[in-house]
């Protein structure tokens, strides 16, 4: 697929098939997350992988995720911001890497979902308990993603009073 058609055809799905994520699948979307821009290259990200659906339900309570039951495959995106060489910068970084990452997904036919974690301090601590992230690492954005159960069309999104040419 062509880099701007994955762009402006790409939505969030929030329906998915009972049909397992492969490993290869997996390991292109971990792929594009680590090839994902990220200041001075610090890379301060951590990927947790999830498929059991026991974990996966413990997710459908955040409020709005209860189609996370759905989901074969998740990714929780974490930043670590001890790795940063330029303070602030972490969660610009782990956007970009989960962008990376639904970008990826629809390339390869998954469907895709972001489901804000980051700074909601609830989900933050909801998601370190589940999970077992440390305290050095912030849970940042859940990734949920399978075969796609719906189709969605593509939206005309743009807004010209939007765009300000050399000032406001």
């Amino acid at each position: 697929m062509e880099t701007i058609k994955a762009i402006m055809t790409r939505r969030s799905v929030r329906s998915w098939t009972n049909e397992p994520v492969t490993d290869e699948e997996r390991k292109i979307i971990l792929e594009a997350a680590m090839n994902a821009p990220s200041a001075a290259d610090a890379r301060p990200w951590h990927f947790v992988t999830i498929d059991d659906p026991e974990v996966i339900n413990q997710f459908t309570e955040l409020g709005g995720t209860e189609m996370l039951s759905e989901s074969t495959f998740m990714v929780m995106v974490c930043g670590e911001e001890s790795k940063e060489i330029y303070p602030g910068f972490w969660p610009q970084d782990c956007a970009c890497s989960a962008q990376n990452m639904q970008l990826a997904a629809h390339d390869i036919g998954l469907g895709c979902v972001w489901v804000a974690i980051y700074p909601l301090e609830e989900r933050v601590q909801v998601c370190r308990k589940v999970l077992g992230v440390p305290e050095s690492i912030t849970p940042f954005a859940l990734l949920a993603m399978g075969v796609p159960n719906e189709v969605l069309s593509p939206e005309e999104r743009y807004e010209n009073n939007r765009v300000h040419s050399n000032k406001w």
